[in-house]
């Protein structure tokens, strides 16, 4: 293959991290930073890795460590390919809305489902509200970068903030609930990962069984009622929760 992005990667040969490592943490910061465009060729293998210095097997496997994070892809008859960096969302309380905002990866809201109606018992549980309560009940298909990246469901209680459909066409829902004086100030979250279904591979554009994140949560605002209750499913190749850890 000819014609790739021919990236600018210093290497520092002294130091005791790992070359592969030192390629594949550049190349993320080039993705990350724009500077290597998306749906671009990267220059052959063989060729970076004469060209770095590196052997074929460093400059494998640091292609491949950004291939398994979602920021390259091998295609047949094309080569390496730049595709959209994952989104890595800090473990804070925050919309993803806000956070792909922020981070320039362009949000769209594709609304698939929106609906008042009486709160199930598990809802009404976390929302901590009689079973039966009102609430506004709607799924969202969120986009970033133009592709599909979660499929977000939200209950909302009417009398916390009656939403409309458009509203959430166009903003996120923590924008809304701020806008309203309900900011949310304190939430419980739950994380886990499975396997995509057939019906939510199909929305997220994945295949059967692929990967998911999952996140359910529960927040609440400083008079300490519950605003949101959300149950959201990210797609594992592009999306990351991120935390620090101190001691």
């Amino acid at each position: 293959m000819t014609g790739g992005f021919l990236p600018e990667v210093a290497l520092d040969r002294t130091s005791p991290v790992p070359l592969y490592f030192q390629v594949a943490t550049r190349l993320q910061q080039l993705i990350e930073d724009g500077e290597m465009p998306v749906g671009g060729r990267l220059e052959n293998e063989v060729d970076l890795a004469t060209r770095l210095g590196v052997s074929r097997p460093t400059m494998r496997r640091a292609i491949q460590y950004l291939v398994e994070r979602g920021m390259l892809v091998r295609k047949r008859g094309v080569g390496t390919q730049i595709v959209h960096p994952k989104v890595r969302r800090p473990v804070e309380l925050s919309s993803l809305y806000d956070d792909l905002a922020k981070s320039g990866q362009e949000p769209r809201t594709e609304m698939r489902l929106f609906e008042i109606r009486p709160a199930p018992d598990h809802i009404a549980e976390a929302l901590g509200v009689p079973e039966g309560t009102e609430v506004t009940w709607f799924e969202r298909l969120r986009y970033a970068g133009g592709e599909p990246l979660a499929i977000m469901h939200n209950a909302v209680p009417v009398d916390v903030l009656p939403l409309r459909r458009e509203d959430l066409e166009q903003h996120g829902l923590y924008e809304l609930l701020r806008a309203a004086g309900r900011i949310p100030r304190m939430a419980n979250q739950v994380v886990g990962a499975r396997a995509a279904t057939t019906a939510e591979a199909r929305m997220l554009g994945d295949s059967r069984g692929a990967p998911v994140l999952t996140m359910t949560r529960t927040a609440w605002d400083e008079s300490g009622r519950a605003v949101e209750y959300g149950s959201h499913l990210y797609r594992a190749s592009r999306y990351s929760f991120e935390l620090t850890l101190t001691s």
